[in-house]
């Protein structure tokens, strides 16, 4: 049962909603062992966070940052405020710790505080550890989500039928998330919205570049936008096809 008893959620948006990706275990084993909700809430935030970084090793988040963090203290706020939060805080991640879901090791800063630094417990969870307790301290960044394939598809397409599932999980391993999205924006802006016409465009870019476009019109300086589109439709429906006669 929800605390808050008069809220009510909006809904999803339309439009591109950044997703999130977990591993299947954090709903197939992992939730249902957790019974205290603010385990729950910690663990579920904590892996949040991580998902939208990257590191050399692995991501990792810090107490501060955790106490810091606006969703944070609003899943974990109670009458007594900011002491309330960081106390249960501070006991959910030890219960993560002592869970072995989450690793804790701590970290010496350069000002000569100590700050405790986060991990999920995978192998490159459990090697950034060893790392950080050698006295290493890896590189991370904070990095935009991008919607997966079969989001843009879904949004930019329609209903997603089970047959095409193996095709979209194949292109996304095979070209770089930024191709996909411009191939889905161009099939957009020309009006041919369908997966063998987005398909197309990658395969073209794959074989000829990026930039075979430009070059075929020699990059002329001055020339129509209205032209270079038209010929920009001309040579990508070329391609596209050729493939619906194959």
């Amino acid at each position: 049962m929800m605390h808050d008893k008069g809220y009510r959620f909006p809904g999803f948006p339309e439009g591109l909603v950044p997703k999130v990706a977990l591993p299947e275990l954090v709903f197939a084993d992992l939730v249902p062992h957790i019974h205290d909700l603010d385990l729950l809430k910690v663990v579920l935030v904590v892996f949040w966070r991580l998902a939208k970084m990257r590191a050399e090793g692995a991501p990792w988040v810090t107490d501060r940052e955790l106490l810091a963090d606006a969703a944070m203290r609003e899943a974990l706020a109670g009458a007594n405020g900011l002491a309330e939060v960081e106390a249960r805080l501070t006991a959910a991640l030890r219960a993560a710790v002592e869970h072995e879901i989450l690793l804790a090791v701590d970290w010496r800063r350069a000002e000569g505080t100590t700050e405790v630094r986060y991990f999920a417990n995978s192998p490159r969870g459990r090697a950034s550890v060893a790392a950080v307790r050698r006295g290493v301290s890896p590189e991370r960044a904070v990095v935009e989500l991008r919607p997966n394939i079969f989001t843009l598809y879904e949004q930019n397409i329609g209903s997603l039928a089970a047959l095409l599932s193996e095709d979209l999980m194949e292109a996304e391993e095979t070209y770089p998330a930024a191709w996909i999205e411009d191939a889905f924006r161009e099939a957009v802006r020309l009006n041919k919205r369908s997966w063998k016409y987005i398909l197309a465009i990658l395969e073209r870019w794959q074989a000829e570049g990026r930039d075979e476009i430009d070059r075929r019109t020699d990059g002329r300086p001055g020339e129509a936008d209205e032209d270079r589109d038209a010929q920009a439709r001309r040579y990508i429906e070329e391609a596209y096809d050729r493939i619906v006669r194959h």
